[in-house]
């Protein structure tokens, strides 16, 4: 069982976004133009071997690129195999936390997904905060992007310390997951995931062959219940993002919380 923490169905107004002008140049035609049938997406998991994935909508400043009414309706085509991760306007926190509670409550979310870079505003910003305390009362996930950005944008978002570190010495029950492994910051990622036990790392936007060196020690040892697999569809598909997984010499119960455990557990499925 594999269970992707990290998924987008391209809708065409995602992939019209300029920051694929930048991926494109290493995803090449992954990604095509156009609206793309759901059954692509679908597929993509079939492929890697994934049961779950857990499909983000996402909002900047400009609006939604995929609307939370459009990840709701991915997964009602998919129960079960598609969980919804909303995004919501931070520059209205009123409505972000109303819209996040429609999402949770109405529609069955399951976390609350936010890229700093977007926003240009890193996670310890104020306008965050009650969306935090909305994710404690729900119970669940506040899921976000560390590490420098792919698009031709500042990476300075997604620094893990101070911009993380503060937000979980603020709320310690809010459950945090770091994803696309914090490179060059990876052991600041570490580092947080060590000292708060509610801060977790997914791999997002990664394939096994090049996760850093640290991240696969403390995969291996330590950390095995605090990393979760992604993928970063449609950058990379879940197949090519674990094409090398044996090589990280995970024993049975590490390649287990990692596939699926941590996952099930984070995201209360």
């Amino acid at each position: 069982m594999t269970v992707d923490a990290w998924i987008q169905h391209p809708t065409e107004c995602f992939l019209a976004h300029d920051m694929f002008d930048s991926l494109r140049r290493w995803t090449g035609d992954a990604i095509p133009p156009g609206e793309i049938p759901l059954q692509h997406t679908i597929d993509a998991l079939d492929a890697g071997g994934v049961e779950v994935g857990i499909v983000s909508a996402w909002h900047g400043p400009q609006g939604a690129l995929i609307t939370n009414d459009e990840v709701a309706a991915f997964a009602a085509a998919h129960p079960g195999r598609l969980v919804g991760a909303a995004a919501v306007d931070l520059g209205d926190p009123v409505g972000a936390v109303r819209e996040l509670r429609r999402c949770v409550e109405d529609l069955g979310f399951r976390a609350l997904r936010a890229i700093p870079w977007l926003w240009g505003l890193p996670p310890n910003d104020r306008r965050y905060y009650p969306l935090y305390v909305a994710c404690v009362e729900l119970g669940i996930p506040f899921c976000t992007q560390v590490g420098h950005t792919g698009p031709l944008r500042t990476s300075e978002t997604g620094r893990p310390i101070p911009y993380l570190d503060d937000v979980a010495l603020d709320f310690p029950d809010l459950v945090i997951v770091g994803g696309h492994i914090g490179y060059p910051w990876t052991e600041e990622m570490i580092a947080l995931a060590r000292k708060y036990p509610n801060v977790h790392i997914d791999t997002s936007a990664y394939t096994t062959r090049r996760y850093p060196p640290e991240l696969v020690a403390y995969l291996r040892g330590g950390g095995r219940r605090k990393v979760l697999f992604g993928s970063n569809w449609p950058m990379i598909a879940p197949q090519a993002a674990l094409a090398d997984l044996a090589a990280l010499e995970l024993d049975d119960e590490a390649a287990e919380l990692f596939l699926d455990g941590n996952a099930r557990r984070v995201f209360g499925l």
